[in-house]
């Protein structure tokens, strides 16, 4: 009986094709970051169709996907001489390092009575590693990314603005801000749109993921009404 082997021994595999493929294969010797960018992207969605699909052997082949991505870029990293490059294992080691310094309760004496707290001390020590990057106390929004969808983007930052304390009654005031304030307003369907969110949020539901439930039913129905006018 052979011994079972450990937990990302086959990692070391992937890393060894990885580092073939770009020796060797003229497509993926050229790739840089940025040509790779729109693969991130379109994995990661391919990765989520995958989950909402249900079926776990297509979520199971998305997620090596994305992890070839993540294996890609650092693979391209590790190849410059300039002294900005890095490894996987750097990836690796910074995310670990990452993972317990902003979990101590679990990796140091710190007590907690729940999830809400453990959201309330992850805030508070990106904060404090922000602040000794920066030098400054900076924002609860800061590091959020624009360039997601829309909704995703609305809902993550009431969700920061709210661990923050924000006072939720912000997020409905968009169509009546003042533009001396806060630049361009939004049209008065944009601030509906954003007031939308926070009433899924307090709901409890993901607005992302609720409006492509519905996109698929909307889906579902043109495609019975197509038949229908086939028959």
């Amino acid at each position: 009986m052979t011994q079972a082997e450990p937990a990302g021994a086959r990692l070391l595999e992937l890393v060894a094709v990885m580092s073939r493929l770009r020796r060797e294969c003229p497509w993926d010797a050229k790739q840089t970051h940025e040509s790779l960018a729109p693969h991130l992207l379109e994995e990661s969605f391919e990765a989520l169709e995958a989950l909402e699909s249900g079926d776990p052997e297509a979520l199971r082949e998305e997620l090596g996907d994305v992890l070839l991505q993540v294996m890609f870029h650092a693979e391209v990293a590790s190849e410059r001489t300039d002294g900005t490059g890095y490894t996987i294992d750097d990836v690796a080691d910074g995310i670990a390092d990452k993972l317990v310094r902003r979990h101590p309760h679990v990796f140091a004496d710190v007590t907690v009575s729940g999830a809400d707290e453990v959201k309330q001390n992850w805030d508070a020590i990106k904060a404090a590693e922000r602040a000794a990057k920066g030098g400054g106390p900076g924002s609860v929004l800061d590091g959020v990314p624009f360039g997601q969808p829309a909704l995703a983007l609305a809902a993550q930052l009431q969700r920061r603005a709210e661990r923050a304390g924000v006072p939720p009654e912000l997020a409905g005031r968009g169509s009546t801000a003042d533009p001396a304030d806060t630049g361009t307003p939004p049209s008065e369907i944009g601030a509906e749109l954003f007031a939308l969110v926070a009433r899924a949020r307090a709901a409890g539901l993901d607005p992302e993921l609720e409006l492509r439930t519905a996109a698929r039913a909307y889906r579902d129905q043109v495609r019975a009404w197509e038949q229908e006018q086939r028959a």
